[in-house]
């Protein structure tokens, strides 16, 4: 799988062992696919992406250039799952209390309240997270983890499902505060957002010169076909994925050879691990299996493991490509039989 690529491909949704209770949600999220690509043009992996983080209880950090669609991909998202979203732009200036929320004086009562900021919502889009310093990056840090915020020694549960949808350029590099190692430890995936092909592109002029508004997601057609009962039904599936003890192996093996590969002066930590396990599962269920094949822990191998390692200064200079690095692993690490 190359850089480029933003996660598993292509999903099934055929299920070999016959009609179970949890294909309700199954096609109820699968459909969710067909809604988004009413309004964003060839991100259908991203979308996947999203989806397993979401049945995972995990968080995503997207990287792609300025004009892909990152936005609207997690409003469209948003709207195919009847949940609530908020935007946040990253700025230098921005404080944690703008993230989180904070004490606000009422003058009439003499009595500060806690106001909420945008942290209290289902889908939340950090926009360009590497342009704030980091004290603000880390306010995000306990959100992320326990889903709660604590203001003044208080903490105050965020809702149910959350999930932090975080974007970075990857070519801009001024005025930007790049995130530590043990910050993006905390992100579930890291998916990238390609340049679309010409005929994607194609459609998305077209798209355009017949009348389309991004803020318009209604007049596109897009409608809520699943809702968080659907993700807390199919979370519960998911949780019944069986895994043999060769792919918990196996996903070990994957994850030590990251810290013994050359290139690599930091390898991936037992967080990562459980993560390829728990997107493993959710791909396995989304694929109509009751267990997880070797297949699936490749399929979500790169997404889940490439922010989560980091290059030898030699081989940065050499041209070096994570996502190659990773390949190489996948491809000489012994796959259960």
């Amino acid at each position: 799988m190359s850089e480029q690529s933003s996660g598993p491909q292509v999903l099934s949704p055929a299920n070999p062992g016959g009609a179970t209770d949890d294909d309700g949600p199954r096609q109820a999220l699968l459909a969710v696919r067909n809604e988004v690509a009413k309004a964003v043009v060839g991100q259908d992996a991203t979308v996947t992406g999203l989806l397993i983080a979401l049945l995972s209880q995990g968080h995503v950090l997207l990287e792609g250039v300025p004009g892909v669609a990152k936005t609207l991909l997690v409003r469209a998202l948003s709207a195919a799952l009847s949940l609530d979203t908020k935007r946040v732009q990253f700025t230098p200036d921005l404080m944690p209390g703008d993230v989180t929320g904070s004490l606000v004086y009422d003058a009439h009562t003499s009595e500060f309240s806690f106001r909420e900021g945008p942290a209290f919502t289902n889908l939340l889009l950090a926009d360009e997270i590497n342009r704030t310093p980091p004290k603000t990056q880390a306010s995000l840090l306990e959100a992320m983890e326990e889903r709660q915020v604590s203001v003044d020694g208080v903490s105050r549960q965020l809702p149910t499902p959350f999930l932090v949808a975080a974007t970075q350029n990857p070519v801009e590099y001024e005025g930007t505060y790049p995130l530590p190692e043990a910050q993006l430890d905390r992100f579930l995936l890291k998916l990238t957002m390609p340049l679309p092909g010409r005929g994607e592109e194609i459609e998305v002029i077209r798209r355009h010169a017949a009348g389309f508004d991004p803020r318009d997601l209604a007049a596109a057609g897009v409608r809520p076909v699943a809702g968080a009962e659907d993700l807390k039904r199919a979370r519960e599936a998911v949780s019944a994925v069986a895994v043999e003890p060769e792919i918990i192996g196996y996903i070990v093996d994957l994850v030590r050879a990251t810290r013994a590969a050359p290139s690599f002066q930091l390898g991936v930590s037992p967080r990562g691990a459980s993560a390829l396990l728990n997107t493993s599962r959710a791909w396995g269920w989304l694929s109509g299996r009751p267990f997880v094949t070797p297949d699936d822990v490749k399929a979500l191998a790169l997404p889940c493991l490439r922010h989560r390692v980091a290059l030898q200064p030699e081989a940065q200079m050499d041209g070096v490509r994570v996502d190659d690095v990773l390949g190489s692993i996948l491809a000489s690490v012994p796959v259960p039989r």
